[in-house]
């Protein structure tokens, strides 16, 4: 749109949709830190569960039953709002090899389960992947 302001011509839709480009952009910068974040918070509670799991004994004791399946039903609900923004396979790798490495390193500190070499170091594989698909994951 075009006005007249004396010898000058304004274009004042320029500057509404460059200034709503950039609203749109950071607003979407956003969104996708936040789809980040709710993944890492959901594969918390993943991490949560499974070594919840453990004190369940097979679903037999009540309370930890019941914690179980509300870190299950916590983690669910941040992983969708993560896969809003972020591709599902991406999304759903990040969420298992959080919940995969947190729970070997719990499993480690609660349960003295193994700390070979050869363990630690598969272990420490899952998390380059997840770090890796975080830093070179694109914005659509």
């Amino acid at each position: 749109m075009q006005r007249s302001n004396g010898n000058r011509i304004v274009r004042s839709s320029t500057i509404v949709i460059s200034t709503a480009d950039r609203l749109v952009a950071t607003s979407s910068s956003k969104l996708f830190e936040m789809g980040w974040t709710y993944l890492f918070v959901a594969g918390l509670f993943e991490v949560a569960w499974a070594v919840g799991l453990k004190f369940t004994e097979g679903f037999t004791r009540w309370w930890p039953s019941l914690w179980v399946a509300a870190g299950m039903i916590i983690s669910f609900v941040f992983l969708s709002l993560a896969l809003r923004t972020i591709p599902v396979g991406t999304g759903y790798a990040v969420w298992t090899g959080i919940g995969a490495v947190g729970t070997a390193i719990l499993g480690m500190i609660l349960f003295n389960e193994p700390r070979d070499p050869a363990r630690v170091a598969c272990i420490l594989l899952i998390g380059l992947g997840i770090a890796g698909l975080k830093l070179l994951y694109k914005e659509h």
